[in-house]
Formats: C-alpha cells, sequence, structure tokens
C-alpha cells in the first residue's frame, strides 16, 4: 500500500495529540472531502418500486417514504450501495443499488433484505431492518451488521452472505441473555484495507466491534459469528470507549460509521454524532448530525488516543437541513475506489449523498 492521505493524517494526528482530552487543533482525517454538489443528492425515494411484504400479505411501495443512510463496498470493479428505505409506514428494508463510476447507480427494483416470517420478526416485524454497515470475512463472505428495530428496542444484529443477494440472519451481536434485551443499536467491525477490499481485521486473535449510540461499546468474537461484550474484568460492567463531550458538537450521543479502519499507526473510527439541547456546541443548532474522527491503538482497540475537536462533514446543503429529520449528515459508507475516497452518507433522514476525496 502506498504513503497516503490517510496514514500523513495519523502521523499528524497522534503527533499533536498527548491524551484522549486534550484536542490540540487534532487535523481531521478527511483529506477534504468534498461534497459532489454537481449530483447530490445521488439517490432520492422512488414510489414506482413495489414489494410484497412477506409479513403484511400486501404490497407496498418500499421505498417511497426516505432512502437514508447507506453502508458501500466494491466488488467485481463496482460499487454495491446497501441503503436503507422506507415506506409510508415507516418500515424500514434495505436495497442495493450498483454503479460503475461511484456516483450513478442503479437500483434493483426489489429489497436485498427485509423482515419476514422466520425467528427473527420479534425483533425485527414492526420498525424493520436499519443502518447496515458490511465488511468482507477474510475466510470469504461478508458480514453485515444492522439495526432491528421491534417499535421498542433497537438491536444491533447481523447477518452473513457469499454473494450481496441472499443473506443468513444470524441474530443479536449481544445474545448473552445479559444484553440481549438491550439498546444496542448499530456496530462497526474492525477492517483493513487490501486493494479496494475492507476485510474483517484480526488483533490478539479476536475481531473487534464498536457498538452503541449514546456511549460506545466494545464486542469482540474469535470467529465473527459469536460475539462477546467487553467487560471490566473485576465489576464485569461493560467498558465504554467513547463518551459524549459537554460543549462539544458531539455533547449528544456518539454512534459508530462505517467499518473502523485498521492501519499501522491507529484504528481509525469515523462517527456520528448529536448536538446536545444545553451544553452543547452553540455554533450548530441542537439534535444536528454531524460525523467527526477518533483513533484507537492497534494493540488495545478499546484504548482511545485521540479524537477531534470539530466535525469533518456537517450540514450545510438544503438537502441536509430539510427532510424527515432536520441538520443531518450521517455517515455509513466508505470505499477506496479508483484512487479514490467515496464516503456515502444520509442526509435529512431522507436522501443518500456522497463527498469524495483525492490519495495523493
Amino acid at each position: 500500500m502506498k504513503r497516503n492521505t490517510l496514514l500523513c493524517f495519523l502521523i499528524s494526528f497522534i503527533a499533536c495529540t498527548n491524551s484522549p482530552n486534550e484536542n490540540k487543533n487534532i487535523t481531521d482525517w478527511a483529506p477534504n472531502f468534498n461534497k459532489v454538489d454537481v449530483a447530490n443528492p445521488i439517490l432520492v425515494p422512488d414510489t414506482s418500486s413495489l414489494f410484497l411484504c412477506p409479513l403484511q400479505n400486501d404490497t407496498v411501495a418500499w421505498e417511497a417514504k426516505n432512502v437514508l443512510n447507506p453502508t458501500a463496498l466494491v466488488k467485481d470493479g463496482k460499487v454495491f450501495l446497501l441503503y436503507r428505505a422506507q415506506d409510508s409506514a415507516m418500515t424500514s428494508r434495505i436495497g442495493l443499488a450498483i454503479s460503475e463510476d461511484g456516483i450513478h447507480f442503479k437500483r434493483q427494483t426489489q429489497p436485498i433484505f427485509y423482515p419476514a416470517k422466520d425467528s427473527f420478526a420479534i425483533y425485527e416485524g414492526k420498525g424493520g431492518i436499519e443502518d447496515p454497515r458490511i465488511v468482507e470475512n477474510p475466510l470469504g463472505g461478508y458480514i453485515l451488521t444492522y439495526t432491528a428495530y421491534d417499535g421498542k428496542t433497537a438491536r444491533l444484529c447481523f447477518a452473513t452472505s457469499t454473494d450481496l443477494i441472499h443473506f443468513q440472519k444470524q441474530g443479536p451481536v449481544l445474545a448473552n441473555p445479559k444484553y440481549v434485551n438491550t439498546w444496542s443499536k448499530s456496530g462497526a467491525i474492525i477492517a483493513e484495507r487490501i486493494g479496494e477490499k475492507m476485510v474483517a481485521k484480526k488483533i490478539n486473535q479476536k475481531y473487534w466491534m464498536y457498538f452503541g449510540d449514546t456511549d460506545l461499546f466494545m464486542a469482540y468474537s474469535f470467529d465473527l459469528l459469536h460475539w462477546e461484550v467487553l467487560e471490566n474484568e473485576e465489576n464485569k460492567k461493560i467498558v465504554s470507549v467513547l463518551t459524549p463531550r459537554p460543549g462539544y458538537f458531539d455533547s449528544r450521543l456518539v454512534e459508530p460509521g462505517p467499518f473502523a479502519l485498521y492501519t499501522p499507526k491507529g484504528i481509525v473510527l469515523i462517527y456520528n454524532s448529536s448536538n446536545a439541547a444545553n451544553n452543547n456546541d452553540p455554533t450548530s443548532p441542537k439534535y444536528t448530525y454531524a460525523a467527526a474522527q477518533a483513533l484507537f491503538d492497534t494493540a488495545a482497540p478499546y484504548k482511545l488516543i485521540g479524537r477531534s475537536a470539530r466535525p469533518f462533514i456537517q450540514p450545510d446543503k438544503s438537502y441536509e437541513l430539510k427532510g424527515e429529520v432536520n441538520n443531518v449528515c450521517f455517515v455509513e459508507g466508505l470505499v477506496y475506489y479508483k484512487t479514490q475516497w467515496y464516503l456515502y452518507y444520509g442526509t435529512a433522514d431522507s436522501k443518500i449523498a456522497v463527498a469524495l476525496a483525492s490519495d495523493h
């Protein structure tokens, strides 16, 4: 791998960060991501696509209300965008769109992943399947994490696939009875870039995942199928690895973005954040969603080295300021494609946009 902007950022990041609580002009990882105004939003709701819902036993316009919060990967020289779509009842399913340039996408007419009459309907039946993140398994195939919403609790679940068309649901990531009914929301697995692939990376014989959406926590696995929550050895309590900060843009909550990217200099976690109503960043409206970065130790993924003082992407376009939820840039998709970084994100919980950064 050639020396690129990401590694340059990490060297600068480490050099100017003395502790997790100090933010001395930390250079954002984002190597000048530029929103593609001429094309954005790249995906908008579509009222013409119909789907026979197996739970409702009725035909629905499955992406008529909103499209948002996509994950992405490169396969066969193309960008595959797996995105959340909502019907008029706000039930979420996952659609697939494919692009040969990373900007212009052709959608599949049917969702590829959705609530069904199966043993997981208890978790997904009311709200649906939300906010996917995907990485490749080093042994082959794909691991998809997602939020299953039953109308009350948002559970972090996952599925496996060999072709991105057929998915085997594996159930809650936090299968331990101690945690299975807790609000666990979303998860980002640590992955390493190998060419244009993002492949799950073992650290100390384990795979690792950041999860949550108020504080961030961690889970680990030896096989990408069976996960355990990282707990304090002494009191057996769950370990928080990233928290909101009063007075900052991330004062209300933090939530994982795409996969966490492993590099020799550190683990870069792009994270989404929300600005609180009080004790917040007064320069942004309350509840504004923006994205920033945190850096974790490669030998101890739970050890925070530093984090950004400012977000690197935030709402300032019309399609980001007004929608189902106003003032939202929510990042979940990141690919390295044809020597550029493509960042895909949900805008105002209504549409999907892209930003680009060159790799020098």
